[in-house]
C-alpha cells in the first residue's frame, strides 16, 4: 500500500535546520527555517511551474542546489535541464531514461535516472533534499507531495490537486512531522504574505488561522481574485461554441493548457477556494471570490476593524515562487516590477455563477468536505480532457462534473489510499457518463 511505504520514511533530518527559539529564552514557535543553502527537488521541472522555479534558482545559485528533477514525458527537455544543473537524481516516465542520458551526456554513476512514479516518491522523501517544489499537474502529484510532507520537508505546493483532494489530511500530517507547507499558488501565497507573522507561523505549523493570539484572531476572511478568463465578456449564447484554442488563451497569465481551460471555466478559482479552506483552516463562507480582470491584486485579507490588506504584483509566478523559496526573506525573482502609474485602473466585480457554474460546484464541494473535492477534481480532469479531445463542448464541462458529483457517494477521508480509490472511482463514473450520452462536440478550429 502507498501509505504504508510513505509513512515509514524517517523524518530525523528536521532537527538539522536550527535550534528552537526557546533555547535562547524566547517563546517557542514553529520555525521559519530560512536555510543559508538549500538542496532542492523540482517535481514537474519541464512544466510552467518548474520552468519558473528554475529561472529563479538560476539567479541565486549561491543559495540553491538542484539535486533532483522530474519531467515525465518531456525527456529531451529534461535532458537539457540535467545537462545544465547536473542533478544527482532524475525521474522520467518508463522507457525514457536512455533519452535523458543521451541528451544530457550523462556518464554512468554521475546521475541516477529513475523511471516511474515510485521515483517521484523517492526523491521527495530523500534525506539529501531540504526543499521540494511540487509542480506535477493532476492527481499524479499526490503520492510525492504526501511523501515530502511525511518526511518533514519544506514543501512548496504549487500544484492544486494535493490540497484540493486531501488538504486536511496533508495539514494534519505536516503537524505530526514538522513539515512546512508553503503556499506557492499565486493567490494563496498572496494571502500568506498579507498575514501577521504570528499567523504565518501558525499556518506553517499546521494550525488554524484564527487560533493565534492578538492580530491573528482578528481576521474576518480572505478574498481571492480571478481574472475572469478569456470569456469574461463573452455572451452566454456564444459560450457553447468556443474552441480549445480560444479557451487556452489566458489574457494575463502564462500557463499550461489544462489550467488555462480551468481558468476559462472558473474551475481554477473554485479549486483555489478549496485549497484556501484547507491551507488556512477556514470555512468556505469566509473565502470570497471576486473578478479582477487586471490580475494585479492577487488576494486580500480582511480584518474585523474594517481594513483590508492586499498583495499586488505582476502576473508572474516567479514572484510567489521566489518568496516561498526564500521565506522569511525576500530575494530577486526576475519578474518585472509593478508600476502603479502604468496600471491606470483596478476593477472588481462579482463572478457570474450562471455563466460559469464550475465555481458554484467547487464551493458546494468545499462545503460538503470529505471526498467531495477529490470527486470534483477527478471529474473536472476527465471533462477538460474530453473538451480538449473534442468529445465534449465547453459548456458541457460543468454538466458532466455535476452529474459525477450526484452519482458518487460521499464519505470522510482518512488516508491517502482512500483518496486514490476515490479518484479512480470518480474517473470511472465520469467516463461511464461520458460514454452513455451523445454530447455536443467541441467546435472545430482547435
Amino acid at each position: 500500500m502507498v501509505v504504508c511505504w510513505i509513512e515509514s520514511i524517517a523524518c530525523w533530518e528536521q532537527c538539522r535546520y536550527s535550534l528552537p527559539f526557546g533555547f535562547f529564552g524566547l517563546t517557542p514557535r514553529p520555525l521559519a527555517r530560512a536555510l543559508v543553502f538549500q538542496s532542492v527537488a523540482v517535481l514537474g521541472a519541464t512544466g510552467s511551474i518548474g520552468t519558473s522555479t528554475l529561472e529563479v534558482i538560476r539567479l541565486h545559485r549561491d543559495r540553491f542546489q538542484v539535486l533532483a528533477l522530474s519531467g515525465w514525458h518531456q525527456a529531451e527537455a529534461l535532458g537539457r535541464l540535467a545537462q545544465e544543473f547536473r542533478p544527482k537524481t532524475i525521474v522520467v516516465a518508463p522507457g525514457l531514461a536512455k533519452t535523458v542520458r543521451r541528451v544530457a551526456g550523462l556518464t554512468e554513476g554521475e546521475t541516477v535516472v529513475l523511471e516511474g512514479a515510485d521515483g517521484l516518491v523517492q526523491i521527495a522523501s530523500s534525506e539529501q533534499i531540504d526543499t521540494v517544489v511540487t509542480g506535477v499537474v493532476g492527481a499524479a502529484g499526490l503520492a510525492s507531495t504526501y511523501a515530502a510532507v511525511c518526511a518533514g520537508k519544506r514543501v512548496l505546493v504549487a500544484n492544486k490537486e494535493p490540497l484540493v483532494m486531501m488538504g486536511p489530511l496533508l495539514i494534519r500530517k505536516a503537524n505530526e512531522t514538522g513539515a512546512q507547507i508553503l503556499p506557492t499558488d499565486s493567490e494563496h501565497n498572496a494571502v500568506f504574505q498579507c498575514l501577521p507573522e504570528a499567523s504565518q507561523q501558525q499556518i506553517l505549523g499546521g494550525g488554524k488561522l484564527n487560533s493565534t493570539p492578538g492580530l491573528g484572531r482578528q481576521i474576518v476572511g480572505i478574498t481571492l481574485t480571478a481574472s475572469g478568463g478569456p470569456f469574461l465578456r463573452t455572451p452566454a449564447s456564444e459560450l457553447g461554441r468556443v474552441t480549445v484554442k480560444q479557451a487556452v488563451k489566458h489574457p494575463n497569465w502564462k500557463m499550461g493548457s489544462k489550467i488555462s481551460i480551468d481558468s476559462a471555466t472558473l474551475m481554477n478559482k473554485g479549486l483555489e477556494l478549496i485549497e484556501a479552506c484547507a491551507l488556512f483552516n477556514l470555512p468556505e463562507s469566509q473565502v470570497d471570490v471576486v473578478v479582477h480582470p487586471q490580475s494585479v491584486v492577487h488576494s486580500l485579507v480582511e480584518f474585523q476593524d474594517g481594513s483590508m490588506l492586499a498583495q499586488m504584483g505582476s502576473a508572474d509566478m516567479r514572484i510567489p515562487i521566489a518568496y516561498s523559496l526564500s521565506y522569511p526573506e525576500r530575494i530577486v525573482s526576475g519578474a518585472k516590477p509593478l508600476r502603479l502609474t502604468e496600471i491606470a485602473r483596478l476593477d472588481f466585480d462579482r463572478p457570474d455563477i450562471g455563466r460559469f457554474p464550475c465555481l458554484r460546484l467547487a464551493r458546494e464541494a468545499a462545503r460538503t468536505g470529505g471526498n467531495a473535492p477529490a470527486i470534483l477534481n477527478a471529474a473536472n480532469e476527465i471533462a477538460v480532457q474530453a473538451f480538449q479531445d473534442k468529445i465534449l463542448g465547453f459548456m458541457n464541462i460543468p454538466e458532466l462534473i455535476e452529474r459525477v458529483l450526484e452519482a458518487c457517494p460521499y464519505e470522510s477521508i482518512t488516508d491517502i489510499n482512500q483518496v486514490l480509490s476515490v479518484d479512480l472511482m470518480a474517473r470511472r463514473v465520469a467516463r461511464e457518463i461520458l460514454q452513455a450520452k451523445s454530447w455536443p462536440k467541441t467546435v472545430s478550429g482547435n
